[in-house]
């Protein structure tokens, strides 16, 4: 999807309708802008539901002051002037009340962003602005003043967050992504003590190169190849609506022959990912014209290893991440679809997918589908995509109910011989 084309009413609905659908503001809550080339800012009007925003209702407050709409601009108008009188860089602001993110506004700490690579690159820096009355502006001068500091992120004191971009697509992401960040260190935290990425890590991971790969051109696609790519797009546009992917994060791969497989592409919006963003990956090389997931190399070691293996998902889901930034073992005997779903799983040592990728792939054994590599991302694998997918779903659900747990008592784990019970009568791998 081409947004550069999309009209500024019409970017401000569809990111609003992702905002809203994902539960990241009210009825009554947020608002977006954009400045256009003009100097004219489209703004969320005041007072009409986000749930159910049309592009009639996006506002238009002209370079010399006079509205255009049926309704009032938002109340919060004043701050997003003064952010970008500040910034003349930003074109965009993004401005809601996420639960995680209105948490650490309320303790008026930031997020960690080096719990896992890219976060912090995605987020750039963050501020922390005083308190100000709604729509003040006195609130305005304090927002725009730690936009003044080169943050491009700031989260205002018992409110929210502000977070500009040179587009709503960009600000967005920042947005999605600290919100993730947010909500990842309360779940850590709910187990023990998350232990952040080094700086230098993070530029290990910054610096993490794409596999050069020849290009070839390919003009043709089988019938099964079709059905593979839609099966992949749907997937993938569903583990983004369940929050297992950011915009930004999640690789998917499916086998399809002994030497080829299509594989996610790097830097595009998982929402939207077409079956012509998809990558084919073969003997021959890459798609013509096409940039696929830096960790190709990762998933091309686990084919060639295991031919038990026919679809390799790489994914970020915040309830087991909690375990990978932490030192608490995830243990999957706790009912018996987890157990036989998920069976055993090592946490590897930060790095290891991307700079040991053909020692990470030997693991993957049928007793081993899955493995965590700390501080960074879970690897699942399965005979299809749909079963490596059902697998990630059970693994983010298991993880969120011993989070739960915790919370409630004690964690009565499935004993040894229930266990040796579940492997003979569902003939697993020991």
């Amino acid at each position: 999807m081409d947004f550069t084309l999309l009209h500024p009413a019409e970017q401000i609905v569809m990111i609003m309708e992702r905002i809203y659908g994902y539960g990241m503001t009210t009825t009554s809550g947020g608002n977006l802008s954009i400045l256009d080339e003009e100097g004219n800012i489209w703004i969320s009007p005041a007072g009409v539901d986000k749930g159910s925003l049309g592009i009639r209702d996006i506002v238009c407050v002209r370079k010399d002051g006079s509205i255009e709409g049926i309704h009032k601009p938002s109340s919060e108008y004043p701050f997003h002037k003064s952010i970008y009188e500040a910034r003349p860089d930003l074109r965009a602001i993004v401005h809601a009340h996420p639960p995680g993110l209105v948490a650490f506004s309320i303790v008026r700490k930031l997020p960690d962003t080096q719990l896992i690579p890219n976060m912090k690159l995605v987020c750039g820096g963050i501020g922390l602005a005083k308190y100000g009355l709604p729509g003040s502006k006195d609130l305005g001068e304090k927002i725009a003043r730690e936009f003044v500091k080169g943050n491009n992120s700031v989260i205002l004191e018992n409110h929210g967050v502000v977070v500009g971009a040179k587009t709503l697509f960009e600000a967005f992401m920042a947005f999605e992504t600290l919100d993730f960040c947010a909500r990842l260190e309360i779940k850590a935290r709910s187990i023990g003590n998350p232990i952040p990425l080094s700086n230098i890590e993070i530029e290990l991971s910054k610096n993490k190169n794409h596999e050069e790969i020849e290009d070839f051109c390919e003009d043709s696609y089988s019938t099964r190849e079709k059905a593979l790519r839609r099966e992949m797009c749907q997937l993938i546009h569903r583990s983004y609506d369940q929050q297992l992917f950011t915009s930004t994060q999640g690789t998917f791969s499916q086998r399809l022959s002994e030497d080829s497989f299509l594989i996610t592409p790097y830097g595009k919006d998982r929402k939207y990912l077409e079956v012509g963003d998809l990558v084919r990956i073969s003997d021959k090389g890459k798609e013509q014209g096409k940039v696929p997931s830096r960790s190709v190399t990762l998933h091309r070691e686990i084919y060639k290893k295991h031919p038990h293996v026919n679809a390799v998902i790489i994914a970020h889901p915040p309830n087991i991440m909690a375990f990978a930034v932490t030192q608490e073992h995830f243990d999957s005997r706790t009912i018996p679809e987890s157990y036989i779903m998920l069976r055993e799983i090592p946490k590897l040592p930060f790095g290891a997918s991307f700079m040991e990728a053909e020692k990470t792939a030997e693991l993957f054994e049928e007793k081993t589908p899955i493995v965590m590599v700390r501080n960074d991302c879970v690897i699942v694998t399965g005979s299809s995509l749909l079963n490596a997918f059902d697998r990630l779903e059970v693994l983010e659900y298991s993880a969120k109910a011993v989070l739960d747990a915790k919370v409630l008592g004690d964690l009565v784990k499935i004993d040894a011989a229930a266990v040796t019970e579940l492997i003979d009568a569902f003939h697993l791998k020991n």
